[in-house]
């Protein structure tokens, strides 16, 4: 089987368990904080230690978007990646909200702006504040899967990773979802806002899923910026300390 259709298949995979998963706990609890960021989050464990090791376990564009930037992804990888979670997502929410459907559940609008205010009308208050909100959140959490992954940080991190990351989820949903319902997730946001208006004839989130498109793709690729600043300058220190010690022991000798 071609490696990257094996990556692809895993992606599919992560995502469609983090959308019907995580999206369903959100769906029955009506969006209680602490069991949807902790589902989140356990879902991310979960598939960091099954498929981490033959994708990477991204599930998340944004995700995707920082690797792409730190050249640890192909543009066809990137795309390939993307179609896949996006699929995924689709697929888990289908099901998920079918099963809903089937049983005359409501579903919590996860990643919706209108949670800024009572009329549920998207004005440019808002807008704004719903991208700043994901820009950052999503940012935190790429920056940190980017540092626990980064190779200089195995001797910290190592087997950690996949809970370090989970945990991360779970604390940036504790605090998003009062505000935006978080997303950080475009591939998430666009299946949920498609399956919303399938079975439960709202548009509502299609109408406003574009700002958790755009706004975890400029978190994660903030994140990477960051990442690469911070190892950059980590990398010429130490350049700078070889160096030092080389002319040392040139001048003793």
């Amino acid at each position: 089987m071609n490696n990257l259709f094996k990556k692809c298949v895993a992606e599919f995979i992560g995502t469609f368990v983090l959308v019907f998963c995580a999206c369903g706990v959100a769906g029955y609890t009506h969006g209680d904080p602490v069991a949807t960021s902790l589902a989140f989050g356990l879902v991310i464990v979960a598939m960091a230690y099954s498929i981490g090791r033959i994708s990477g376990c991204h599930i998340n564009p944004a995700v995707s978007i920082a690797f792409l930037i730190k050249k640890k992804l192909t543009v066809k990888e990137f795309f390939a990646y993307v179609g896949a979670q996006v699929l995924g997502g689709f697929i888990g929410a289908l099901l998920i909200f079918g099963i809903f459907k089937m049983n005359t559940g409501s579903v919590m609008g996860l990643g919706d702006a209108s949670n800024y205010t009572p009329t549920g009308e998207l004005k440019v208050g808002p807008i704004f504040a719903a991208l700043l909100v994901e820009v950052v959140l999503t940012c935190i959490f790429v920056f940190v899967i980017l540092h626990v992954t980064d190779e200089k940080s195995e001797k910290v991190s190592g087997k950690l990773a996949g809970i370090i990351i989970g945990f991360t989820l779970v604390l940036v949903h504790l605090i998003g979802i009062g505000l935006t319902g978080t997303s950080v997730n475009p591939a998430r946001s666009l299946a949920t806002a498609i399956t919303s208006a399938i079975y439960f004839d709202s548009t509502e989130a299609l109408k406003q899923v574009w700002i958790f498109i755009l706004a975890p793709l400029a978190g994660g690729a903030l994140a990477a910026i960051l990442h690469t600043l911070l190892t950059k300058e980590s990398a010429e220190s130490k350049e700078e300390v070889k160096e030092e010690k080389a002319e040392t022991k040139e001048t003793q000798e």
